[in-house]
């Protein structure tokens, strides 16, 4: 099997769907605007984020969890520029890491507190 989608409910699911796909570059692959605003956002299509807003259940606060207990990560050529970016889009820095390995990530919080990581890997997690 692989993985068809992760799903995060949000308070404004039109709001971070266009951040996300002017910021981060997504693009809608399918939107159900009924009931929940549900955005299928993909990078390549093939990999694909569900924003939606569904009632039955609270939407996080994800600016109160910790980074390391869920963050959804990019992979960034330039984890400094691309952060400087989001930052002047609404973003806010968390950290800034050079790993002795060579690798770069550096970890932000979007608009509405999700955690994003921007990764630069001296090795590629599928090499």
């Amino acid at each position: 099997m692989k993985i068809e989608h992760i799903a995060y409910n949000v308070a404004d699911p039109v709001a971070v769907a266009a951040w996300y796909c002017t910021h981060l570059g997504l693009k809608v692959v399918r939107h159900k605007p009924e009931p929940c605003q549900c955005h299928f956002l993909a990078d390549d299509e093939t990999t694909v984020l569900e924003i939606y807003c569904n009632p039955s259940d609270e939407v996080p606060n994800y600016a109160n969890w910790n980074p390391l207990l869920f963050h959804l990560a990019f992979t960034s050529e330039d984890p400094t520029v691309d952060s400087a970016r989001l930052i002047a889009a609404g973003a806010t820095a968390v950290s800034n890491d050079q790993l002795a390995d060579g690798s770069h990530l550096v970890m932000l919080r979007d608009p509405w507190g999700l955690a994003l990581q921007l990764c630069k890997r001296a090795t590629s997690l599928l090499a």
